[in-house]
């Protein structure tokens, strides 16, 4: 499969050697106590819910870790629609691999299904509409990069990476520099004096500054935050398609699809990331 720019092997790698020191530490002293060190033994990965598989290809890097001569069957891969009863892939390996490797798996691939499976169902719900489901920087420090690959996995789409990719205007921003018109100006100045392209979204909390950043420009996006409907579906409207347009603050399951048909371009949604369940799955050895 092809993965997005950001999951590079060497990445992957130190997050798995990370999550190693962190789980094994010293030693895995249960299995060595209990399990001889040269025995194998067969393992099944089993889908206890239903949902949008993803981390497969994390639990092959795991396995190629571990013991590089591993023998693993997929039967299913990332982005697959699962249910209940299924089994995802069967491995023969070093019994001690696989101890080891159990609960590492298990906690990437839980939550990156979870978030594919948050991911599809956002995405369904607005399938028939011209919108572009985006998620935020609301992810898990250090985890980023596997959740936010989750998402695309689910169906819905990235924004920025991080604070180096995307120039972001908010609240915050504007309350420091004096106001929205301010920062507009700071930022362009900023960017002509490092001769930097990067793309700019505004943000703004009511109409006072609305018709101040679209008389002042120099931005691709502008996001209403926490507007109600009617007042969203009238910023829209303003804008008029001069700007790409974007809702955000507060969007749900519930009231997504209310939010899609004001005609905004982009909805930006932390739930992607904070609000999902994990998907229920096991890794068992077969006696």
């Amino acid at each position: 499969m092809i993965l997005p720019e950001y999951v590079t092997l060497e990445r992957l790698n130190v997050f798995i050697d990370d999550a190693l020191i962190e789980d094994v530490g010293s030693g895995d002293h249960t299995t060595l106590a209990c399990v001889p060190v040269d025995q194998k033994s067969k393992a099944v990965l089993k889908i206890k819910d239903a949902g949008v598989l993803a981390g497969v290809a994390v639990a092959k890097a795991v396995l190629d870790k571990l013991d590089p001569g591993h023998q693993t069957e997929f039967h299913l891969h990332d982005g697959d629609p699962v249910e209940f009863g299924q089994i995802a892939f069967t491995t023969e390996a070093h019994t001690h691999a696989i101890l080891k490797a159990e609960r590492l798996i298990l906690n990437t691939m839980q939550r990156m299904s979870g978030i594919a499976s948050m991911s599809n169902r956002f995405a369904f719900e607005v399938e028939d509409l011209p919108v572009t489901i985006l998620d935020t920087r609301k992810t898990t420090p250090n985890f980023r990069f596997l959740e936010k690959w989750a998402v695309l996995l689910g169906g819905c789409t990235n924004y920025r990476f991080g604070l180096y990719d995307w120039i972001m205007i908010k609240d915050n921003h504007s309350d420091a520099s004096g106001g929205v018109v301010q920062a507009l100006r700071n930022v362009k100045d900023y960017l002509e004096e490092n001769n930097m392209f990067i793309n700019v979204t505004v943000e703004v909390r009511n109409f006072v500054e609305l018709e101040k950043a679209v008389e002042e420009g120099g931005f691709r996006r502008i996001m209403f935050d926490n507007f109600d409907i009617h007042l969203l579906r009238e910023a829209v409207d303003i804008v008029n398609k001069r700007h790409e347009t974007e809702a955000s603050g507060g969007v749900t399951l519930k009231n997504l699809r209310e939010v899609a048909k004001t005609g905004v371009d982009f909805i930006s949604s932390g739930a992607l990331t904070h609000s999902y369940e994990s998907l229920d799955l096991s890794l068992k050895i077969v006696r």
